[in-house]
């Protein structure tokens, strides 16, 4: 299984923490978000490759420290020079991904934030998904900004039901800005409203698109930008038990979410 895990971000919402540590090393109970994350993804033949840029050397340090403790082949994709936003980062690092001779080209790329924690067992839900251009892991959470899927799960593009403004390729879904959110449809279907849990699988194929964009872009809005041309697909879990470590306040509270799980 090849993994990316997304731990290059600045962490402002965890201030004063991230002054003087990255958000990856923010510890949850005893061990980092990224160990977490790490044991959940590790396995023989695997590689998984960490960006990193907001105290990027003591990420690297850790991987240094730890490293035996991991079956799978460990890369920092570095990002120290410029964070390259959740698009761009999956660009920079996609070599990475190819060296060695037991790699294959052709197998997708899970792709998973640092600061999710989750009951989601990653390594089937990479195998499920292997073959599909790609796929978002998403469920009926509550949420202001919701991804648009058509009744065969195929992504259609995004809306931020606070605003009522939407993003999509399709015109006829742009139309509808401003309308019911539980209204939506395209080509007179009603439309699911959907919420991202920030893990996805991406394929060398749908990557490969990217070769034109800015040096720095965002995942999603690419998603939606080639929603129309390639299948990007939703997988809803519906017993998805989901934490997003990205304030204070929910420290504390992760604590007892990664014991229940």
């Amino acid at each position: 299984m090849k993994t990316m895990i997304f731990a290059a971000g600045l962490g402002t919402r965890l201030k004063p923490l991230t002054d003087t540590i990255p958000k990856a090393l923010v510890p949850i109970g005893d061990k980092p978000l990224l160990q977490h994350i790490l044991e959940k993804t590790d396995g023989n033949g695997n590689t998984i490759v960490i960006n990193a840029h907001h105290h990027s050397g003591q990420i690297k340090n850790f991987i240094t420290i730890t490293r035996n403790n991991w079956k799978s082949t460990i890369k920092i994709s570095d990002e120290s020079d410029r964070l390259l936003d959740t698009g761009g980062g999956i660009r920079k690092a996609a070599h990475l991904f190819c060296e060695g001779a037991d790699n294959d080209d052709n197998s997708n790329v899970l792709i998973h934030n640092v600061d999710i924690l989750s009951n989601a067992n990653l390594q089937e839900f990479y195998a499920r998904n292997i073959k599909n251009d790609a796929t978002l892991l998403v469920s009926q959470r509550k949420t202001s900004r919701y991804l648009l899927f058509d009744q065969e799960m195929r992504l259609a593009g995004w809306t931020n039901i606070a605003t009522g403004e939407i993003k999509s390729p399709y015109a006829e879904l742009l139309r509808q800005k401003g309308c019911n959110p539980g209204s939506l449809t395209l080509n007179s279907r009603p439309l699911k409203l959907l919420a991202f849990s920030g893990i996805h699988s991406i394929s060398p194929k749908v990557m490969a698109m990217m070769d034109s964009l800015p040096e720095k872009f965002s995942i999603m809005d690419f998603y939606i930008s080639v929603c129309d041309k390639v299948s990007i697909q939703g997988e809803e879990k519906d017993d998805l038990k989901i934490l997003d470590v990205g304030k204070l306040e929910t420290l504390e509270s992760a604590t007892t979410f990664i014991k229940q799980l």
